[in-house]
């Protein structure tokens, strides 16, 4: 009989081999826009982050996160140009891991979010090129709103294996001023400019 130490790296490599063979394959997608399907989506909101980024007292860069996004896209690859885009993003979901910075943000001190409880994108032009796009709108924060301009970028499209409908995905970036907003508290200590980087998943309905 051979020594168990001799069988048991046997064993647990067939049992690898086993697992590894038993695994589905990845879902085929594509980042080719010619293949996005036309028609309009409903943003995912368990696949929908925004991160945010600011530098305090010139020293770290703080961060914090937003979810739970809401809103719809429409497109045809036939006329980039026509996309329309219309978001929503609760604010109660912003979490900076730091709890007495999150009570502020929420208070009346920054955001309110009792009395403005989302803040909103809705694209006035998009501007098409390849797998990127230029999506100007207006973005509503804190009750005001100001124009904006998200740099976005096609990652995927393709069947959903679960739905088995169309999905897209895309990441984004914007720069924005958080005193247009009203929410200058502790300028310039405290930067005024604010980076948010988007990763969104939009369903067809």
């Amino acid at each position: 009989m051979r020594p168990i130490h001799a069988v048991l790296p046997a064993l647990l490599l067939a049992g690898i081999g086993g697992a590894i063979i038993a695994q589905p394959a990845a879902p085929a997608f594509s980042n080719d826009p010619a293949k996005v399907a036309a028609g309009t989506y409903s943003a995912d909101p368990g696949h929908s982050q925004v991160l945010f980024t600011y530098k305090h007292m010139g020293l770290t860069l703080n961060m914090g996160l937003l979810s739970g996004a809401t809103g719809t896209l429409t497109v045809d690859p036939k006329a980039p140009g026509s996309a329309k885009l219309s978001v929503d993003v609760p604010i109660n979901t912003l979490k900076s891991t730091i709890a007495k910075l999150d009570e502020e943000f929420q208070s009346s001190m920054f955001f309110d979010a009792a009395k403005f409880p989302t803040a909103h994108f809705e694209s006035t032009s998009v501007k098409v090129s390849g797998k990127t796009a230029k999506i100007t709108g207006d973005l509503t924060i804190h009750g005001i709103t100001k124009p904006a301009t998200i740099d976005a970028t096609l990652l995927a499209t393709g069947d959903n294996p679960r739905s088995k409908k169309p999905t897209l995905a895309f990441q984004g970036v914007a720069n924005i001023k958080r005193s247009d907003f009203g929410l200058g508290l502790a300028v310039p200590m405290v930067a005024d400019e604010v980076k948010l980087d988007i990763t969104a998943q939009f369903d067809q309905k």
